[in-house]
């Protein structure tokens, strides 16, 4: 009985040390978004030429919740590298849309998920209410990620790779962390790190970090431990800081986009896919 207790206690404590922890992250994250609205930033601005093919799908099945997200692809095109396209914590709206968009234009089957399954906030309340609600249920996160993944692989996506920003940052990392080998490069726009050494081990996949020194949000002392503890690990990790720049610098959504930061990071996205999905 008393064996019993003890390891109820350590239980109680290591969620309520959880429940602390995504707490803090979410008020952090909404003093970072203070007066923002996702209304588009340049990120989205696309082309209407492309040649794409788009759609509204179901990738996945949560137990009986079906969850739809948005494929974008080459027209013309059966097999190419895939990417995971993971939203902001506004939600998938029309401009992570355009940032699959984006990328199915530089030749790649990308596959906007859904992680709040079907809503989306306008504002910074319900970005925040709809982020809290995900991070309380990482197992259907987790699920879901899993389904996009192995549905970017039967309509012919090759190797995939996954990106996000923000909130989508951090599930960005995670989805490294979470399918190791089944994933082919990571992408993070100032997401949620990870600086324990024994959770990063699993990840296989070379991974891009971007990070603003501005950034309040995700503090860069944080970020240097994550760098500290990918290099100790031996893991190929490439992080980048941006001086001046803040919080959300790069996001579709939002009134916070620092051009020449945002443009460099872009950049720097592509021609890492181009070496390690191509």
């Amino acid at each position: 009985m008393k064996a019993f207790i003890t390891l109820l206690f350590a239980v109680t404590l290591v969620a309520g040390c959880a429940t602390d922890a995504n707490q803090e992250y979410a008020d952090s994250m909404t003093r970072e978004h203070a007066g923002d609205t996702p209304v588009p930033s340049p990120a989205a601005e696309v082309g209407s030429d492309l040649g794409l093919v788009t759609e509204n799908l179901i990738y996945a099945n949560l137990d009986g919740d079906h969850v739809s997200g948005y494929l974008a692809r080459p027209e013309g095109v059966e097999s190419a590298p895939g990417i995971l396209v993971i939203q902001e914590w506004w939600g998938l709206n029309d401009n992570i849309r355009a940032m699959a968009d984006r990328l199915a234009g530089e030749g790649y089957f990308a596959l906007a998920v859904d992680l709040y399954e079907g809503e989306v906030a306008e504002d910074r309340d319900t970005a925040r209410s709809l982020m809290q609600n995900a991070m309380a249920n990482p197992e259907r996160v987790e699920d879901n990620l899993r389904q996009a993944r192995l549905y970017l692989a039967e309509v012919g996506a090759t190797q995939i790779g996954s990106i996000g920003w923000c909130f989508g940052g951090g599930w960005s990392l995670r989805s490294g962390l979470l399918l190791g080998d089944e994933i082919d490069a990571v992408v993070m726009f100032y997401g949620r790190v990870v600086t324990e050494e024994s959770e990063l081990e699993s990840l296989q996949a070379p991974l891009l970090g971007h990070f603003g020194s501005e950034d309040q949000g995700i503090p860069i002392d944080g970020v240097r431990q994550f760098e500290s503890a990918l290099g100790k690990l031996g893991k190929m990790a490439t992080v980048h800081v941006y001086q001046g720049a803040d919080h959300a610098f790069a996001n579709p959504s939002g009134t916070r986009y620092q051009k020449e930061a945002a443009e460099l990071a872009w950049e720097r996205t592509l021609a890492f896919y181009g070496e390690h999905l191509q």
